[in-house]
């Protein structure tokens, strides 16, 4: 009797584990029980189902940090350098005609290349000895460019918003400030300020760095650059650095002769085009400054509160601008000056980077 019990017992048991696995799913699909010890485990399984298997999963990285931007200089209080996001797209010069004004005011030591200075008003008589006034307009006109001139302060002022470049030649000293006037005597400054806020060019040759010492504005108009001294006039060799518009076609090397400019202080933020290989200048320079004897640039180039600014030290001498182009280096240094213009001018890319 108790062995019939215990049997009852064990059977009843057997068929409750049998129901229990059926009801949790663990069946076969077909109704037949499968004991819990027999479910099959595949050693290979991922343990997390998202993720395939044998793979890594790909951790997110930090977001690559962008270059601080410096365009907006602080000490000139104006966006300056090589990003044209300086530069003032207005179209404020888009139906000017393709003019320039050469302006050739000195207000201190007059470079015998200028020659005679030239009466008031805007294209007076030039004298004979004009020689770089007289070699801009015949190079430029030669490009299809109108050229007007003047040495007049009260022209510059009243037509600067003419012209799609302003040249200022050797111009030096207060060029910009004029004291025939009681009031307003700084307006040609205002004019240039406001010419190059609404998209306009600039360049600036040889003794343009010689002029508006007083004026902050026009130091860092010229790149933070200003003229120290110079030694002798001497020869040397002129290097193209950077491939731009302006240095097109211009040889790698070439011969020049100039007074090698020594800057104080030193152009930044710019894009240099050109050096001299100091390794040809004897001297290398003259007391006090020690001279630029790892890198010594002599032209280079940046948008400067919205407008365009090309600039070269170089153009001391007449028979650089001469058109026989007798002088050494006057083949390449004429087509480099020109294409400067032009670039500045908006005719073709400027300062690229």
């Amino acid at each position: 009797m108790e062995l019939a019990k215990s049997l009852t017992l064990r059977l009843a048991m057997a068929a409750a584990v049998t129901l229990a696995v059926t009801a949790c799913g663990g069946g076969s699909g077909g109704g037949g029980g499968v004991p819990l010890t027999a479910l099959p485990v595949s050693p290979t399984a991922p343990s997390n189902p998202t993720e395939p298997a044998g793979e890594t999963p790909v951790q997110p990285t930090d977001p690559v940090a962008e270059a601080p931007d410096d365009s907006f200089d602080t000490y000139y209080n104006v966006c300056r350098g090589t990003n044209p996001k300086c530069y003032n797209d207005w179209g404020a010069f888009a139906s000017t005609p393709d003019r320039v004004l050469v302006y050739s005011r000195t207000a201190g030591p007059r470079h015998a290349v200028l020659g005679t200075p030239m009466g008031a008003g805007l294209n007076p008589v030039m004298n004979p000895d004009n020689v770089m006034q007289a070699g801009l307009v015949r190079m430029l006109s030669a490009e299809g460019i109108t050229v007007d001139w003047t040495e007049d302060v009260a022209v510059l002022s009243s037509r600067i918003n003419n012209y799609k470049a302003i040249i200022f030649a050797s111009s030096n000293r207060d060029t910009l400030w004029n004291g025939a006037v009681s009031t307003s005597q700084d307006a040609a400054r205002t004019a240039l300020r406001n010419y190059m806020r609404r998209g306009g060019g600039f360049v600036g040759l040889h003794n343009a760095f010689g002029a508006e010492y007083n004026w902050p504005y026009y130091e860092g108009l010229l790149g933070n650059a200003n003229f120290y001294n110079h030694g002798p006039n001497r020869a040397g060799d002129v290097e193209i650095v950077s491939d731009d518009p302006s240095t097109k076609d211009v040889p790698k090397r070439f011969s020049f002769q100039d007074e090698w400019y020594n800057l104080m202080p030193f152009p930044t933020k710019v894009k240099f085009l050109a050096k001299v290989d100091t390794s040809t200048l004897k001297p290398l320079t003259a007391a006090p400054h020690p001279g630029h004897a790892d890198f010594h640039p002599v032209a280079w180039c940046q948008y400067y509160d919205g407008g365009r600014a090309w600039l070269t030290t170089l153009g001391h001498n007449a028979h650089s601008f001469t058109a026989d182009l007798s002088g050494v280096g006057a083949i390449e240094f004429q087509k480099l000056v020109v294409q400067g213009v032009k670039s500045a001018m908006g005719l073709t890319p400027f300062c690229t980077e």
